[in-house]
């Protein structure tokens, strides 16, 4: 068995709109690239980040928290070294911590032979998310893992359900160069919402989950509404409701705020239509003095890949 392996843990999208905090699906495009090395010297430790400047201590670092906790449940004869190679910018809404988080303790569990399920390695790839964001969540975690588009059922216990991927379903994202901390992000939403709120944003998860499962192009743009987290967040992201606009008439079957932003995603039938999509949205940004980057990436239904 080998004693190292280089993987690439992909970007996700969190929230998929009406699925605040449940639901996200997996980039293709995207994501950073990670080496985690078995030596005979027990703990874990960081050796090399490159692309941002982040902790090199794993007590401070969400890949080194994951893997830390994985660690010292198993108590392996041995230890770990984990390089980063981080391309997925921190706070970008699309997943950059989780990123971290899972694809140490997917390593490791590689190079362990396998011993924990996907679900185990989520609880504790949770570990790690909650070092940047300040609470478990696997909504970025669960599609990380898994790959394709993923519903948490349940954080405590822990229950990921696996939802169908249609064919032709693409992502677009624009990724505005502004930071929003995740942190910074669930503190302007409002603790209660009104019962009619509540009603339509349940129903457009229900309805969401049955047009991935029936390939229901019609529906998916139907669901894909946010009523109850969009109205306060969007207020972070500049220009928001114009790429929105310009995303809907372009062709898109909906558009919503990444995770907690500042990134914004649209999914659209075909690839055609979600590069259609990424040409319009450009130019929207391009009227204003923000820096930004677009990318169009096929759903990922593998998830975390060996490279």
């Amino acid at each position: 068995m080998s004693n190292e392996i280089k993987i690439f843990s992909p970007a996700t999208v969190a929230n998929v709109a009406c699925g605040f905090d449940v639901l996200g699906f997996c980039l293709d495009t995207i994501g950073d690239e990670m080496v985690i090395r078995k030596t005979e010297e027990k703990g874990i430790r960081i050796t090399k980040i490159e692309g941002y400047d982040l902790p090199f201590e794993a007590e401070n670092n969400v890949a080194g928290v994951s893997a830390l906790a994985m660690y010292n449940a198993l108590q392996p004869d041995c230890g770990f070294e984990i390089e980063i190679y981080k391309k997925i910018k921190p706070g970008s809404g699309i997943g950059s911590s989780s990123a971290s988080a899972a694809g140490s303790v997917f390593g490791m569990n590689a190079l362990l032979g396998y011993p924990l399920n996907k679900t185990e390695l989520t609880n504790f790839a949770m570990k790690g998310e909650a070092l940047a964001s300040k609470c478990e969540h696997a909504d970025n975690l669960a599609p990380a893992i898994f790959g394709g588009f993923t519903l948490v059922k349940s954080a405590s216990p822990l229950q990921i359900l696996e939802l169908p991927t249609p064919l032709d379903v693409f992502a677009t994202l624009i990724h505005p160069q502004i930071e929003i901390k995740t942190s910074e992000s669930r503190a302007i939403l409002p603790k209660d919402i009104p019962l009619s709120n509540a009603i339509a944003q349940w129903a457009n998860v229900g309805s969401l989950v049955h047009a991935l499962h029936t390939s229901d192009y019609d529906l998916i743009k139907e669901s894909l509404i946010d009523v109850v987290i969009e109205p306060y967040r969007k207020q972070l992201i500049p220009h928001f409701d114009d790429v929105k606009k310009a995303a809907l008439e372009a062709g898109a079957l909906g558009c919503a705020i990444s995770g907690s932003g500042p990134s914004i995603f649209m999914l659209s039938k075909s690839e055609a239509t979600a590069k259609a999509v990424e040409n319009a949205i450009r130019q929207v940004y391009s009227t204003t003095d923000i820096q930004f980057e677009t990318y169009v990436s096929k759903i990922n239904v593998e998830g975390i890949r060996v490279l």
